[in-house]
């Protein structure tokens, strides 16, 4: 038996990911969904039912985090638990895992991602790829590239391309075909997200647009957050160092090479990272000098199933998707067959 622990902000995708691989490698699951968005996880189990799964092989168990999450992580009897979440509470995970019966673990956990646009860049693709790493889902993913790194010389072209994309987002009922930004999870994490402006103006960095909630208009019952984008940022303003899981962005400007691979590489995290060049030979010198589990070049956020995808240093450990994943719901086991005379010295 395995378990899952789920976030919110993929309910279904994250389901998918833990589920499909342990079931394929032969385990029964229980999956604890977020207790905000749980209704997705009782869904997939009756699609599993209707497809012939038997009782019992996948579970869901809903519950507070605090609560049901560490009932998961310290019995003895689950073998692994995977879990997606923030750092703190993956901490405690490893820890009540550890003390437990030292279950196995996959955790991915939180980012503060670095998109570094190289000097010979097209910018008009480094602005799409720097919207889609900020703003898509109002920026609630985990892998988003919220630190973005301009050459100098070019800081003032990029800024203005980004403010024309900006202007073309279309905040609303995302039920609706005329839209593509959408509200944030809870009034509670609209909050924080606002908190986290409030440092970002009082730190220093030049707000470019946003930097508010959203309020009229049909946006006074939800809980929006205008997309918001400061530049003039510093690696120690908190909205540089923190994660934010909102819709903001953070331009940093950099000199030459060596230092923005130094300052991408300079934080806790180690989720994503992505470079924009047309040059493919200094892409990969870049990104393989990055600390970090998932890279992308001239692209942002794409994970197919095929690709194994977990973070460095605090951003977690293991992977999931790909090979590995399935590997890692399965024990090796070591066995010798003496097909001859055994001999002993005795």
């Amino acid at each position: 038996m395995v378990a899952g622990i789920g976030a919110w902000n993929y309910p279904i995708q994250i389901a998918l990911w833990k589920s499909a691989p342990a079931l394929a490698a032969g385990n029964a699951m229980i999956f604890k969904p977020s207790e905000v968005t749980p209704l997705t996880a009782l869904k997939l189990a009756e699609i599993y039912s209707e497809a012939g799964l038997p009782d019992g092989v996948f579970n869901v168990l809903p519950g507070i985090g605090a609560e049901t999450g560490q009932y998961l992580t310290e019995h003895p009897d689950i073998a692994k638990i995977s879990f997606t979440g923030g750092v703190a509470s993956g901490k405690k995970v490893m820890a009540n895992s550890a003390a437990s019966s030292l279950k196995e673990v996959t955790m991915e956990l939180g980012g503060k991602s670095p998109l570094i646009i190289a000097d010979d860049a097209d910018l008009d693709l480094a602005a799409d790829i720097a919207m889609m790493a900020n703003f898509y889902s109002s920026g609630q993913v985990c892998t988003n590239g919220t630190r973005v790194f301009v050459p100098a010389k070019r800081k003032a072209e990029f800024e203005h391309k980004i403010l024309e994309r900006v202007a073309r987002i279309r905040a609303g009922d995302l039920f609706a075909d005329d839209t593509n930004f959408g509200p944030l999870v809870s009034f509670p994490h609209r909050d924080n997200v606002l908190r986290y402006i409030e440092s970002g103006k009082r730190e220093g960095a030049r707000l470019l647009c946003g930097g508010e909630a959203l309020k009229g208009d049909g946006f006074d019952n939800g809980a929006w957050v205008a997309p918001t984008v400061f530049t003039d940022c510093s690696d120690e303003m908190t909205i540089v160092r923190e994660e934010i899981f909102g819709p903001v962005m953070s331009i940093l400007s950099y000199a030459d090479e060596a230092e923005v691979i130094r300052r991408a590489n300079a934080t806790e995290y180690g989720l994503a990272a992505g470079v924009v060049t047309p040059n493919l030979n200094r892409a990969h010198r870049i990104i393989h000098q990055l600390e970090a589990g998932i890279c992308w070049i001239n692209s942002w956020g794409e994970s197919p199933a095929e690709m194994p995808v977990g973070g460095y240093k605090h951003s977690g450990i293991g992977r999931e998707n790909g090979v590995m994943t399935l590997q890692s719901y399965t024990q090796v086991k070591s066995i010798q067959v003496e097909m001859g005379k055994f001999q002993s010295i005795f």
